[in-house]
């Protein structure tokens, strides 16, 4: 029994044969891991499989058992020459040459590099950003508008989705919302260490303006009692509450915590207490 890892499941298969030097129909197969291209180069997943020879043939004799062998060989030692190109390299496993190195120190040297992103301004990030977003949304099935970047802050983008399908993006409750944030913010923080502020048919104006109402009583109760906490309150309603609450309150402990079952919720307290 071997486990067998490829960038697909045909290399995969063949890559098990070549091993138990047999052909792929004798081989019992179970996949671990579908490939996957991921999203922008993120989330990419290579092919796993766990391959077995339930069984021998009785008539196969020792000479060709040789044979197969030698002929397995050359198969190998081709398998290594192709995992050493850098196409096939996983990232932390990519040796770069001197001139790589030389061609950083430049830049460093003339301040175009700081720490792990590129020193450019927050205008110059946003229309990078908004060329790519559009690339990546173009064939999508749903009828929106030119995808809008701008500055919201020096230190966060604006995206904006509008159109006539735009509402379709949020999903019900929210979810189609929460995985487009999850996927464009690990891309532009990664990226261009920026925050991100999404926003899809007025779906996160709306969001705070009803979290604004909410949190009136519960601010009466910290004025009266100086203490207080919210009920639970979904992903996305939560982190608004919490920047209000934090903006309002800057002197108090307030902070996230979580239900047995995994519901979010926020205390607010004084500093001492805790």
């Amino acid at each position: 029994m071997k486990k067998i890892e490829a960038q697909t499941l045909e290399l995969a298969y063949a890559q098990a044969a070549r091993e138990f030097g047999c052909s792929v129909t004798a081989l019992q197969v179970e996949i671990v891991q579908f490939p996957s291209n991921g999203v922008l180069g993120l989330f990419k997943k290579s092919a796993i499989i766990i391959a077995n020879l339930p069984h021998t043939n009785p008539n196969v004799t020792t000479s060709a058992v040789a044979a197969a062998i030698e002929v397995e060989e050359p198969f190998v030692e081709e398998e290594v020459a192709v995992a050493e190109t850098p196409s096939s390299i996983e990232p932390e496993e990519l040796v770069l040459g001197d001139e790589f190195y030389e061609q950083a120190d430049d830049f460093e040297e003339e301040g175009e590099l700081e720490g792990d992103f590129y020193e450019i301004s927050a205008q110059e990030c946003a229309d990078e950003v908004k060329e790519q977003i559009n690339i990546l949304f173009k064939d999508i099935c749903f009828d929106i508008n030119a995808i809008e970047v701008s500055v919201y802050d020096e230190n966060t983008l604006l995206v904006e989705f509008t159109g006539a399908d735009a509402a379709l993006m949020i999903g019900k409750e929210g979810y189609r919302y929460k995985a487009l944030s999850y996927m464009l913010f690990n891309w532009i923080n990664a990226v261009y260490g920026m925050q991100l502020r999404l926003e899809i048919a007025e779906f996160l104006k709306n969001q705070e303006e009803s979290i604004s109402r909410y949190l009136i009583n519960i601010c009466d109760i910290i004025d009266q009692e100086g203490r207080a906490q919210t009920k639970v309150l979904d992903g996305v309603l939560v982190q608004i509450a919490l920047k209000q609450l934090r903006d309002r309150y800057p002197d108090r402990y307030v902070a996230i915590r979580s239900t047995r079952d995994g519901g979010k919720f926020i205390v607010i307290n004084s500093y001492h207490e805790y």
